[in-house]
């Protein structure tokens, strides 16, 4: 597992103004958000570029590599949570990358971040590359050494029903 500096490091997001926009100009930037500390310091720096107007709304025209803040609803077209920087700290101090919990999301559905948290922490097994890899991760410590070189295991078999108890997406596995 390749523990990320900073979830929000790849994630970004373009900032004009809709008074712009409606004036027929594109004119904004695009911002890492793993380049600021805080939503204060991203908000003092957006306000800075948009100076020339008195008081702009911000218009969030792209984003790219958010998409577990936006199932979460932490970033759409006009709107970006000051929550996203607090929830990216706890993701980074988990020691899980953010594909993990990304993974969490995609198998239980949409829920709050802290449910999904403590899922992760709770529930998630590892990253295996199919059923049948982690059904024989999980039950070989069990096998007991003295068992018949004779006897096979079905491990295709085993993985379909053990996976009655557990969930997987991209490659990783949670209890259910």
């Amino acid at each position: 597992m390749t523990n990320l500096q900073n979830c929000l490091d790849t994630a970004s997001i373009y900032c004009g103004t809709y008074a712009k926009y409606n004036n027929g100009s594109l004119y904004g930037k695009w911002f890492n958000l793993g380049d600021y500390s805080d939503y204060d310091e991203l908000l003092t720096v957006m306000y800075e570029l948009h100076s020339d107007e008195s008081a702009p709304e911000f218009m969030l025209q792209d984003y790219e590599n958010c998409s577990f803040f936006e199932k979460l609803g932490l970033v759409g077209e006009s709107y970006l949570s000051n929550e996203i920087f607090e929830i990216a700290e706890e993701i980074n101090d988990s020691g899980y990358d953010l594909d993990i919990f990304e993974a969490y999301l995609n198998c239980i559905g949409r829920m709050d971040f802290q449910n999904i948290y403590d899922g992760v922490i709770n529930y998630y097994m590892g990253e295996y590359s199919d059923d049948e890899t982690f059904a024989q991760y999980i039950l070989e410590e069990n096998i007991p050494d003295s068992l018949p070189n004779y006897i096979y295991i079905d491990w295709e078999a085993t993985a379909r029903n053990l996976m009655y108890d557990y969930f997987e997406s991209n490659g990783h596995y949670f209890k259910s």
